[in-house]
Formats: C-alpha cells, sequence, structure tokens
C-alpha cells in the first residue's frame, strides 16, 4: 500500500516515487514535497508518519519545525521593508536601532545582518535555550556586544542570532514583531499555512522533528567561531518538543509549516516578487539577491558558501544556477528557488540528520524536480 498522497502532473510524477522509496527504506518517517513550476502547483505531495513510533500518519495540513528554513521569511520581509524605501540595506544597524552602536558595531550595516558578517553569532553572556523566549534579552545583550571578529568581508553563520538580529530591526521601523508582520503582510496574504510563533490552537497537527546523532565539532578549537557560535547557547534538536519554544518568535530556527506553506511564500522569488497577483517586491528589488555580497568558507558552517541578500547563492559547495537562490535547515529541509525555469522546490520533514548544512535527500529532490523541469 502506497504511503505517499497527494497530487502530481505527469512531468514531476517521479517525485512520488522517489518518496515512496525514501520512506521504505527510512531516510524518511515523515515529508512533504511541494514544487511550483511557473506559478502552476504541480507537485503537492507528502506521506509517512507524524511520530517515530509511527502511530499517526503525515496529513497534508501537518506542521513541522523547519529550523533555519525560517530565515527565508526574515529575509522576504526584509526585502518587503527595503521595496517600501522603509530599510536600506547600507544603512547602518544603528540607524534603526540606536542602542546596538555599543561596543564598536556603530559602522556595521543592516547588509552585514542579512549575510552572517556582523560577527555576533553566538551571544557572549551565558545564556540558556529557554532564553530565548525572552525577545528583550536576547536583542538586548546582542546590541550591547562586542562583535567576535571584524573583517565584515567573512561570514561566520549566525545560526540563530540572525533571525534576532533582523527581526529587531524589523520591529524598530514597522512597531510590531517580525512574526505578526509577517502572518498579516504575507502569509495571510497568500493563504499560507506557515508560523513564526505557533498558535496554541495549531498545535493538534505538529509532526515533532526526531533528532539526528549528536553534533560532533571535529577538530575545532573549544574557542573557535564555529564551537563559540554552536554552543552559545547549546541547543539540541529535542527544543522544538517543548510547547515554550514552538509558542516563540526565533525568527531563524523555530518557524512551523510544510513544503506546500514554504514554496507557496518563497515562489515570491522565483518569480521575482509577485505571486498570484500580488507583488510583495519589485523586480530591481529582487535583482539585488542574486548580487554576490560574500562568500569562501564559512566560518561556522565549513564550507565555500556565497549569499545574497540572505539567500544562498551558487558556490563550489551548491553548485546550482546564477539565477537561483536557496536555503536550508538543521537536519535536512530545504526551499530552492530558479528564476530561469520559473521553478520553486520543496522539501520538508521531520526525520533529522547530522548537520547544519542538511544531507542529500532535498538535493536529490531538487535535482529530480529541476530534470522534470526542464523535460
Amino acid at each position: 500500500m502506497s504511503q505517499v498522497h497527494g497530487t502530481t502532473t505527469a512531468k514531476f510524477a517521479g517525485l512520488v516515487d522517489h518518496l515512496e522509496k525514501s520512506l521504505a527504506s527510512g531516510a524518511d518517517v515523515g515529508a512533504s514535497i511541494a514544487v511550483f513550476h511557473r506559478e502552476e502547483l504541480v507537485a503537492d505531495i507528502w506521506g509517512g508518519y507524524r511520530d517515530e513510533e509511527k502511530t499517526t500518519p503525515w496529513d497534508r495540513d501537518t506542521l513541522v519545525n523547519v529550523w533555519s528554513t525560517t530565515k527565508t521569511m526574515t529575509f522576504l520581509v526584509a526585502l518587503m521593508l527595503h521595496d517600501r524605501g522603509e530599510l536600506d540595506f547600507d544603512a547602518t544597524v544603528a540607524t534603526y536601532w540606536p542602542e546596538f552602536a555599543a561596543n564598536g558595531k556603530e559602522a556595521i550595516e543592516v547588509r552585514h545582518l542579512m549575510n552572517h558578517c556582523a560577527g555576533l553569532s553566538g551571544w557572549q553572556e551565558t545564556i540558556v535555550p529557554e532564553d530565548l523566549a525572552n525577545w528583550d534579552l536576547a536583542t538586548s545583550l546582542l546590541a550591547a556586544q562586542k562583535p567576535w571578529w571584524e573583517d565584515r568581508s567573512m561570514s561566520g553563520y549566525h545560526a540563530v542570532t540572525q533571525g534576532f538580529l533582523i527581526g529587531e530591526v524589523v520591529r524598530r521601523i514597522t512597531g510590531t514583531t517580525i512574526g505578526e508582520f509577517f502572518k498579516s503582510e504575507v502569509a495571510d496574504v497568500l493563504d499560507a499555512d506557515f508560523f513564526i510563533g505557533l498558535p496554541e490552537s495549531e498545535e493538534h497537527r505538529v509532526s515533532l522533528v526526531i533528532p539526528p546523532p549528536p553534533e560532533n565539532f571535529g577538530d575545532a578549537a573549544p574557542d573557535s567561531i564555529m564551537v563559540r557560535t554552536l554552543t552559545s547557547p547549546l541547543l539540541d534538536a529535542t527544543a522544538p518538543r517543548n510547547r515554550w519554544w514552538r509558542a516563540a518568535e526565533i525568527p531563524a530556527a523555530n518557524g512551523h509549516g510544510n513544503a506546500l506553506a514554504v514554496a507557496t511564500i518563497q515562489q515570491v522569488m522565483a518569480n521575482n516578487g509577485h505571486v498570484n497577483g500580488h507583488r510583495f517586491f519589485s523586480e530591481k528589488t529582487g535583482d539585488k539577491v542574486f548580487q554576490r555580497q560574500v562568500g569562501g568558507v564559512d566560518q561556522v558552517l565549513a564550507v565555500d558558501m556565497s549569499f545574497g541578500l540572505g539567500y544562498g547563492l551558487a558556490s563550489s559547495y551548491v553548485p546550482v544556477g546564477p539565477r537561483t537562490c536557496f536555503w536550508g535547515g538543521y537536519g535536512g529541509s530545504l526551499i530552492m528557488m530558479d528564476q530561469e525555469l520559473g521553478l520553486t522546490i520543496s522539501y520538508m520533514m521531520n526525520k533529522m540528520q547530522v548537520g547544519l548544512t542538511g544531507d542529500t535527500r532535498g538535493s536529490e529532490i531538487s535535482l529530480l524536480a529541476a530534470v522534470a523541469a526542464m523535460s
């Protein structure tokens, strides 16, 4: 009996077989895949189970913590505010958030927050995971902190801090939280089932992530940027099992949705600013995403990365096209947009694999979808 449900067009039917095999092999426990091609929903499939014990089926409206795929929602919000003339990526962060100028940060620009170059990839002060639910604490500590490095051409993945940094700039501009702004200006407009801060009313739909084996920092020194970033605070993958985590706004890490929701929103990038009759930003603003801001071996991810305005771009580690942007989440989730093909590919799942940069499941799905789109 098939574990996979949903629909695809004939060209994209190979994704059904792929997901079926992944579920059967145990590579996936529960997962969803969604693909838009030139604004047509050509694949919307899901299957498996919401729990590791395989007692509750994964449904079309199942929600899961997508980890850093959430960051793409903050990028979209920032692009929208820029397009409205309210946010200048070349302005200093202190222009919008005066307290941020403390401890030598007066010259750090908004684009440095977008591209992981601000030198604030973790908290200097000792905090515990539960402190991430305290917005004012998390942001005030970052505002007071001295950067961990000074070279603004060097990226160091701001795994959790990025959402607070961008989010506080958004709050200072709009007077509302980034989760609330995202809901009213993006998710509600597109009728997309994605939340930064999950309402209790949606709890019954949540699939709790299945943690991977513990992270191994290899030969990294305890005082390295990598170790300092990933241990301040020290998060393990069980955090989303707590209601405090799901309820909070942790805009770099705790978004809840599924493949259809993520693809519905991020196809805005594939279409350079518009979708379903709604224009979220101009093509001029969208073009800026594909202008490489920084690149090289990231100090936290330890692989060659290139960043536009937030989104990842082509590099030796991710050899995609010149008009492709993407990002993914801890454990494996992935969202990729290709403007040349008009293609948006989304994969969200509950079984996590080791590594901040994910594993091969999402890239295999992306390759299958791209080949189908070109056929």
